[in-house]
């Protein structure tokens, strides 16, 4: 028998809708569900995507209100306002989403118990927290996506430095999705040999120019944005990357957002770590050994994500 995969996205804004390409494009559902405050805009979307079934394989796209999100295996949340005016304060943002966040969680919670939740919307760790927060279901099936775009960035131009497929580079960046995120050094390898301090195909290490490499990808969304306004389609690959590893089972080790419990000394926030991820959401924690300084890092970048929710009432 044949298992049908439904896959819900609430929202059908930039992010949203280049998530929803890529698993169409990747056929990973058999039916997509659209959900968005406009709904003309979610129907819109659905029938454009209907559209290159010829192509892609049968994929049903329809808009939807949350009721019909009930059969849904998985929810991809990318919902959210944008900053009213220059003006507008981080806080201030993070109050406009978290309401929004309590009034999506409700719906979810009553329609759709026992889906994964993937939280997308920015301040990604900040709101998965919430969500945590907010939502019945078990924190395991809460999962941020975190700094797996930030990940694939730093693999991406190791890869370019070093001449290979960045899929051959093994190398994470842990913490907050944004400013204080740490690159993991001491656990960086290429074909199993370790990139610090050591020379790899032919290119010794060079710390200044290993940082400038790092602040590029800590950087990219900023770059990006300045270019074009906006970032989606990295971010829409690494959510259908994400959505396979569940859908399929893969047990897959990836950097996703959730709450350490305990782990390097933090409690009480949601940041990344490498987790086995697969048909239960987050089925276990990899906790590798960091240096001294790499923990220090990690834990202050927890230290961050506590002062931004500073005020806000969950």
């Amino acid at each position: 028998m044949i298992q049908r995969r439904t896959v819900g996205i609430v929202g059908t804004g930039q992010v949203g809708t280049a998530a929803a390409y890529a698993i169409y494009n990747q056929n990973l559902a058999s039916e997509l569900l659209l959900v968005d405050a406009n709904q003309e805009k979610a129907e819109g979307e659905a029938m454009d995507l209907m559209h290159g079934q010829l192509l892609v394989g049968r994929v049903t796209c329809r808009a939807v209100d949350y009721d019909a999100l009930s059969d849904a295996q998985v929810i991809i949340i990318a919902a959210g306002a944008n900053q009213a005016s220059p003006d507008e304060s981080r806080l201030e943002l993070l109050k406009r989403n978290s309401d929004i966040f309590r009034q999506i969680i409700s719906e979810v919670d009553k329609h759709a118990p026992n889906a994964i939740l993937l939280i997308a919307t920015n301040p990604v760790d900040v709101l998965t927290y919430i969500s945590q927060e907010l939502s019945a279901r078990p924190q395991e099936r809460i999962i941020g996506t975190g700094t797996l775009l930030d990940t694939a960035r730093f693999r991406a131009l190791l890869g370019n430095h070093y001449g290979v497929d960045p899929k051959s580079v093994h190398a994470y960046i842990l913490g907050e999705h944004g400013d204080s995120e740490v690159p993991i050094w001491s656990n960086a390898m290429i074909g199993g040999q370790a990139i610090q301090n050591e020379t790899v195909l032919g290119r010794p290490w060079d710390q200044a120019t290993m940082d400038a490499l790092f602040d590029e990808a800590r950087n990219a969304a900023y770059e990006i944005i300045r270019r074009k306004g906006y970032t989606d389609s990295a971010i829409g690959v690494v959510i259908a990357r994400i959505l396979r590893a569940i859908l399929e089972d893969q047990r897959a080790v990836m950097p996703v957002s959730v709450r350490p419990n305990g782990a390097y000394g933090i409690h009480d926030v949601a940041l990344s770590t490498p987790c086995v991820v697969g048909i239960e959401g987050v089925a276990e924690h990899v906790s590798p050994q960091l240096t001294s300084k790499e923990e220090a890092a990690l834990r202050a970048s927890a230290d961050a994500l506590r002062e931004s929710r500073e005020g806000l009432e969950i």
